[in-house]
């Protein structure tokens, strides 16, 4: 099957990292077990970070332990080069550095200004030149900063210029506030595929001002085709003020098929994984259109 869009759902990380109850290792992953059933093509599976920081995320190591050898790319977000040999050690494929178009957000987030941020992105993907681990980089804040403000389109150019230069396999461009709007993101990811080609950007909006699903299209209409979503619609950064959940991927998956194009993700299966996340967090809500799709594929078996 040839996937016209590829959908990671972060769940499981940026989901979970802010949520008031938090999961054990093994709930973690029988949500991740419940994604991979449903045929995504891609898991954020946890995040090695300090435990004191991030509680939610403590156990990545006993979860990555635990994956199974499948179709679907497992990824884990890391801070530095601990997190990164901490990855290779539990046999993750692909981890995720993250860095600010701003210096605040960036000091905040990981406690470095952006020319620190830089030089250790640069000496991880150095060094995993000689591991079989790749190195995306997700550009947070790439449309508003909550500290800055409004972030022109030209400071995220330079910075994925400068990421690429460096040798990140892929970029993420990150809506890590939901402050984007779809003309802002079209007329961004045209310029970013104009300059760098499309095969190497992804995107990461958030639903905080309701205009997550039409910044996807937005991003689909100018030729991205990798995309992070959150099952249930989880979500919500704890070093970003008003960062609210990510758009819910059943929402995603929906809009996509409807449109003609293909995702290989089982519709019905998905829905159960979102019944689980609302099960096990007992906030999430489920996708916007969650109730109709419920409608549309009654052989599901509704959790709650």
């Amino acid at each position: 099957m040839i996937k016209d869009v590829f959908i990671n759902d972060v769940g499981p990380r940026d989901g979970l990292q802010n949520q008031a109850k938090i999961l054990s290792a093994q709930q973690r992953l029988q949500l991740i077990k419940s994604l991979t059933e449903a045929g995504l093509d891609g898991i954020e599976v946890g995040a090695f970070v300090s435990p004191k920081a991030v509680p939610a995320m403590a156990g990545t190591d006993e979860i990555c332990q635990q994956l199974q050898n499948n179709h679907c790319n497992y990824s884990a977000l890391i801070p530095n080069m601990k997190g990164f040999e901490l990855a290779e050690a539990n046999k993750i494929k692909l981890a995720s550095l993250v860095i600010a178009t701003s210096n605040t957000m960036n000091e905040k987030n990981i406690r470095m200004d952006n020319a620190q941020t830089l030089s250790m992105i640069k000496n991880v993907i150095d060094h995993s030149k000689s591991t079989k681990v790749e190195v995306q980089v997700y550009l947070a804040t790439a449309w508003e900063c909550p500290f800055e403000g409004v972030i022109s389109a030209q400071q995220v150019i330079d910075m994925a210029g400068t990421l690429l230069e460096l040798g990140a396999s892929r970029l993420v461009i990150a809506d890590t506030i939901g402050a984007g709007d779809p003309l802002r993101v079209n007329r961004l990811m045209l310029e970013l595929i104009k300059q760098f080609g499309s095969d190497i950007f992804s995107c990461h909006f958030h639903d905080t001002r309701a205009m997550g699903l039409a910044n996807i299209y937005a991003a689909l209409d100018a030729g991205v085709r990798r995309f992070d979503a959150s099952i249930a619609g989880l979500g919500g950064c704890p070093f970003a003020p008003g960062a609210s959940g990510n758009v819910a991927t059943e929402d995603v998956v929906m809009m996509c098929e409807q449109m003609g194009y293909i995702t290989g993700i089982n519709m019905p299966a998905l829905l159960n994984a979102s019944d689980l996340a609302v099960e096990l967090t007992h906030t999430a809500r489920g996708g916007n259109a969650k109730t109709w799709l419920r409608k549309q594929y009654p052989e599901t078996n509704e959790i709650n």
